[in-house]
């Protein structure tokens, strides 16, 4: 999978997790394993798009 691809593919998680934390979070339930996804996706993309600039 080339780059692009990629950041796209990390993206589209990420805005999916983020509606869902959102929801999660209006019924009170915890959410401790969706914000740590969301850390580490956010680490990712930082990652890809680094590469991207070094390419």
């Amino acid at each position: 999978m080339d780059l692009e691809s990629k950041l796209q593919e990390l993206k589209y998680e990420y805005v999916h997790l983020q509606g869902d934390l959102e929801k999660i979070e209006s019924t009170g339930q915890p959410t401790e394993k969706m914000t740590d996804r969301l850390h580490e996706l956010e680490r990712q993309i930082k990652e890809v798009r680094q590469q991207l600039k070094n390419k």
